[in-house]
């Protein structure tokens, strides 16, 4: 009995041992599954928590040769450093983000006017270069066109309750002095471009003689008389008044109405006809004819 106990104690001891791996193993494997899991979440979280990499789309300056300009816009001067190898497109971009002038409303003077294809290098540009810039934002122009457009409207219902303009005292004294001698030809009933010369020959209010120069690139207009030159934006230019002189209809008079009154308006007689338009279309912002 002892004998057969003890094999039974033993057979019962080899039976616990025998089982007791298999528990082993089983904790084991969901110790092994703990961890998996646990290691999955927290690479989950690591992952979570790393921000992609983004790219705001701009180049970077780094490492390229640079220059140092001045920008020269509306009496206002803005210091930029830009790429010696950026076009005159970069420029405009980079006077955008100074200004809030558009692209498209600049124009950008060195040396003439900037082009766009070209760089910076090939136009050589070089440090403390003053880049002047021509234009005005949409508010601008908004602000300004309206105004114009109103003024217009009450000088041409005025004209009508008027008599004629070149019938008035103040005209007459000029217009008696009869037709100048050099003025240019005029032909009647037709419309043209502005000359590339400037228009010559004609009277201003004092009977002095004057002539007008559009320099387009420079957006303003030169009112030249024997002892100067007046060098006008053509953005402060508030309207223009025209009359066919009687008698002399191939020919008109003038007014470019410089400040908020008629008391600003600079007159011009003898302006060749085939001329009005252009110079109305031109000086108000149309560019109808260019």
């Amino acid at each position: 009995m002892a004998a057969q106990d003890g094999s039974e104690v033993v057979g019962m001891d080899a039976e616990v041992v025998q089982k007791a791996p298999e528990v082993s193993c089983e904790a084991a494997g969901q110790s092994h599954t703990a961890e998996t899991e646990q290691a999955l979440l927290t690479d989950g979280e690591s992952t979570s928590t790393q921000p992609p990499a983004v790219s705001n789309g701009e180049e970077s300056d780094e490492g390229k040769e640079m220059v140092d300009v001045k920008i020269i816009w509306n009496k206002n001067k803005y210091d930029l450093k830009i790429p010696l190898d950026g076009t005159g497109a970069n420029l405009k971009e980079k006077i955008h983000s100074l200004t809030g002038l558009p692209p498209a409303m600049q124009k950008v003077m060195y040396k003439g006017l900037l082009p766009e294809d070209k760089t910076l290098r090939e136009i050589k540009v070089t440090n403390g270069a003053k880049i002047m810039v021509v234009g005005s934002t949409i508010n601008d122009v908004l602000a300004v066109n309206t105004p114009k457009e109103v003024i217009q409207q009450d000088v041409k219902a005025e004209e009508n309750k008027k008599e004629p303009l070149c019938r008035q005292k103040q005209h007459r004294k000029v217009l008696d002095k009869g037709k100048p001698d050099d003025v240019m030809p005029s032909i009647k009933g037709t419309k043209e471009r502005l000359p590339t010369v400037p228009l010559s020959g004609m009277y201003n209010k004092t009977g002095g003689k004057v002539r007008l120069t559009f320099k387009l690139e420079q957006d303003q207009l030169w009112i030249g008389t024997k002892e100067r030159t007046e060098k006008i934006p053509m953005g402060s230019i508030k309207n223009v008044v025209t009359e066919p002189i009687e008698g002399h209809e191939d020919y008109n008079m003038m007014a470019f109405q410089l400040g908020p009154t008629e008391a600003s308006q600079y007159w011009v007689y003898w302006v060749p006809a085939q001329f009005v338009d252009a110079i109305k279309d031109t000086v108000l912002g149309k560019w109808q004819y260019f």
